[in-house]
């Protein structure tokens, strides 16, 4: 009776382990970000040159930074609070995408990454933010 009770028990913990497990992977995971065909094949209208490129980062420092860290790598002083993963911005694969769809991503946000149109009213300056992250690739 006594080897049935621990068999049984194992097996409890077992189960539970691998569904906090499977839980936890799963809440980790980012969900896909659908960018807007307009988005995707708009072209960046700022010229990634050093003047913008300064203005970019001094806006990142103020406004991302704290989440996606100072190199991009998602390590922010805030980034363990989140709900969502913050992303590396070092990566080819958000390296790959197109200068529309970051540009989309920071202007509307989602989640616990905020929108950014009110906070940097200027298009251009938020283009900027797209030319420094550019900077930040490995």
């Amino acid at each position: 009776m006594k080897a049935k009770s621990i068999r049984s028990l194992i097996i409890v913990i077992g189960v539970t382990f691998v569904a906090c497990f499977i839980t936890a992977f799963g809440y980790m995971q980012p969900k896909p970000w659908a960018v807007p065909d307009n988005y995707k094949n708009m072209k960046n209208p700022v010229a990634s040159d050093a003047t913008s490129i300064a203005d970019g980062k001094a806006l990142y420092a103020t406004h991302c930074k704290s989440c996606h860290g100072a190199k991009g790598l998602g390590d922010g002083s805030k980034a363990a609070q989140l709900k969502t993963e913050p992303g590396n911005f070092s990566t080819a694969d958000f390296q790959s995408q197109s200068d529309g769809a970051l540009f989309y991503k920071t202007t509307e946000g989602r989640d616990d990454m905020p929108n950014f149109k009110k906070k940097i009213p200027d298009a251009d300056e938020r283009w900027s933010i797209v030319n420094f992250m550019r900077t930040l690739k490995k």
